[in-house]
């Protein structure tokens, strides 16, 4: 697995990361023994970058990281950094209820993540929304002083605006934004990744597959469960869904007259945005992993990226990639 850079003053990790919500949350049940085994999996396939969130079935996710990385090689476990979010306010019932980004309260996430990992340090910390109330730089300032003590190593931001980077970068040293970006969504491309670059900050890329819309494995008649967030989605749900399962069969002959699957042209082709992006794989099963860590061995041509991109321009999805109440929390959408 080769490696990337993030940013200026991050970490040297695996060109692709694995990202672990689905483990534990928001998809639907996933089976224990495959998430450790595919975490397992990913370790020796050379990926250092495991992705969570405080928040992902309320610790569960952390717990499940530090069971892998404990049953791991201690060659792998010792190669592998940690990027958590916090800040998710949630109910009984799973519900969110907001962020909170204050001085007390990062302290107080960051200690119940550091004991649910297992460890003494996080690798990348990063308030999972901006806190309308709080300002970003009390917030990143809190993890500067985190920095400072040895608790964490690099500070990370998540789904924030060019103005909220740059008052950010203007604290403390940045290595990544963790952002969606994919075929269909490319918001960051205008303004977002323009100032990331500006600033020497990488970016993390969340859902590179759509939350499985743009795999080439879903189908318009498949059933969730009561607990998936893709019901909710307005990309699954409706005329949309039909309308952009068809840029996925128009991006499927795109990747069979290359001998690839859908979802590894869609990931090859985040890869090929710069060296700065780092994919995040969001695979639950050992299967899904080998597919998707194989697109890092994927190149493509000045003459296949215009192909892919006419098949998906950019704008064609149908739907918010987030319901209206969550759209509301995205600084990077305002």
């Amino acid at each position: 697995m080769r490696t990337r850079t993030l940013g200026t003053h991050g970490p040297s990790v695996s060109a692709l990361g694995l990202g672990c919500m689905s483990m534990s949350a928001l998809y639907g049940e996933a089976d224990r023994a495959e998430s450790l085994a595919t975490i397992h999996a990913a370790l020796e396939a050379g990926v250092t970058l495991l992705d969570t969130g405080d928040f992902y079935g309320m610790g569960h996710n952390e717990l499940l990281i530090n069971e892998a990385l404990r049953t791991a090689p201690a060659a792998r476990r010792e190669q592998a950094l940690t990027s958590v979010k916090f800040g998710a306010l949630r109910t009984v019932e799973g519900g969110f209820t907001g962020y909170d980004g204050r001085p007390a309260a990062v302290k107080n996430f960051v200690a119940y993540s550091l004991q649910r990992l297992g460890t003494d340090h996080i690798d990348i910390y990063r308030i999972a929304r901006l806190d309308p109330d709080v300002p970003i730089e009390e917030t990143v300032g809190t993890i500067a002083e985190l920095v400072k003590a040895g608790h964490v190593r690099h500070i990370g931001l998540s789904e924030v605006g060019a103005e909220t980077i740059r008052r950010a970068a203007a604290v403390a040293p940045i290595s990544d934004l963790q952002i969606e970006y994919s075929l269909i969504s490319r918001g960051i491309e205008a303004e977002i990744l323009p100032v990331c670059r500006e600033l020497g900050i990488g970016v993390t890329a969340y859902g590179v597959l759509s939350r499985g819309l743009i795999s080439g494995h879903w189908s318009p008649d498949r059933k969730l469960a009561a607990n998936d967030f893709r019901g909710m989605s307005p990309r699954f749900t409706g005329d949309n869904l039909q309308h952009n399962l068809d840029l996925v069969e128009t991006l499927r002959g795109i990747a069979a007259a290359k001998d690839l699957t859908v979802a590894q042209t869609a990931i090859a082709w985040v890869l090929s945005r710069g060296e700065d992006i780092v994919p995040l794989i969001g695979a639950r099963s050992r299967e899904r992993l080998a597919e998707s860590l194989s697109a890092a061995d994927v190149t493509l041509d000045h003459d296949d990226l215009a192909a892919i991109e006419r098949a998906v321009p950019v704008d064609a999805a149908a739907g918010d990639r987030y319901p209206a109440n969550q759209m509301a929390h995205l600084d990077s959408e305002k």
